[in-house]
């Protein structure tokens, strides 16, 4: 995956340290500017400053829910304007995933997911 995301910007959201060191690992050498933030808050600050291409978007985080960040960043918008967003939950609930859909995420994973996963959809979501 070497240098295919150059240019991108990637915003990480999620609570646990060790899935955000994870994901940064595995898109170390993407080319991608990457840059995480660990509550919905501070996400929403991030986002401002950095305008992400895409967001991997936990849908519990402490301060604001995935959900309510979703709804800032999609209401009105069409599916494929920035932010993309891939929205990452240990929920397996359906209700869950229907809503998220609907509010206009590209992509609902369940935790645990393959990291292989993660990144083809990042590529096919960036790059096509």
């Amino acid at each position: 995956m070497a240098d295919e995301l150059k240019g991108k910007k990637i915003l990480l959201v999620d609570d646990d340290p060790d899935v955000v060191q994870t994901i940064t690992a595995a898109l170390a050498d993407s080319g991608a500017t990457i840059d995480s933030a660990s509550d919905g808050n501070a996400a929403l600050v991030k986002f401002a400053a950095m305008s992400p291409d895409l967001m991997v978007l936990d849908m519990m985080l402490p301060k604001r829910s995935g959900f309510l960040i979703l709804e800032r960043l999609k209401k009105g918008k069409k599916k494929t304007d920035p932010p993309r967003i891939i929205m990452i939950t240990g929920n397996t609930g359906m209700r869950h995933r229907t809503y998220a859909e609907s509010l206009g995420v590209d992509l609902y994973m369940n935790k645990p997911f393959r990291m292989d996963r993660l990144l083809e959809a990042i590529n096919k979501i960036l790059v096509g």
